[in-house]
């Protein structure tokens, strides 16, 4: 049996999509969150912008409930369903991005192929986005520019500092 993991959820949206109603529906999926990142604006790349339009932004969030690290399969299938679920005219207008967050890692779930990325099967691909070493999360050469920005590091350390007292504790349950 693996050690349970922390999900995370990243998310872009467009300035018309309904956020309240997307993070009631990641808790009914996932349970309650235990940690909210700081809403930054999302200007990395135009990559989302012809679907979603201009002035994204992106925050990020941590679940409470412990996952086994298998969960990114069904993770990332329930975040392609519900982005669907609130797309407007065919368009999606939230993004969603699930990762497992361990001590040593950070690894997201993706629906493309690369040569750094591993299928895990029913269209989804694991990437090996942060790993933790010497007291902080470092970036790889393919990790995505808003993954290497300071805030979203801190907050992925406060998560991680999370899960361990919860592990330290001993009062996750594996599900």
């Amino acid at each position: 049996m693996s050690v349970p993991a922390q999900l995370i959820v990243g998310i872009i949206t467009a300035p018309a999509a309904p956020l309240p109603d997307c993070l009631a529906e990641l808790e009914n999926l996932f349970g309650p969150t235990s940690h909210s990142s700081p809403t930054i604006p999302f200007n990395f790349t135009d990559y989302y912008a012809a679907e979603m339009g201009p002035n994204l932004s992106r925050l990020w969030l941590g679940f409470a409930r412990p996952v086994a690290r298998d969960a990114l399969v069904p993770a990332k299938l329930a975040t392609n369903a519900l982005e669907q679920n609130l797309a407007r005219a065919g368009r999606r207008i939230v993004n969603l991005d699930p990762g497992i967050l361990t001590l040593h890692n950070l690894v997201l779930a993706s629906t493309k192929d690369y040569g750094h990325r591993i299928y895990l099967g029913e269209g989804i691909h694991a990437e090996l986005t942060l790993i933790f070493r010497s007291g902080r999360f470092e970036p790889l050469p393919w990790t995505y520019p808003d993954y290497r920005e300071r805030a979203v590091l801190a907050f992925l350390a406060e998560c991680r500092r999370w899960y361990l007292s919860q592990r330290t504790e001993g009062l996750q349950e594996e599900v």
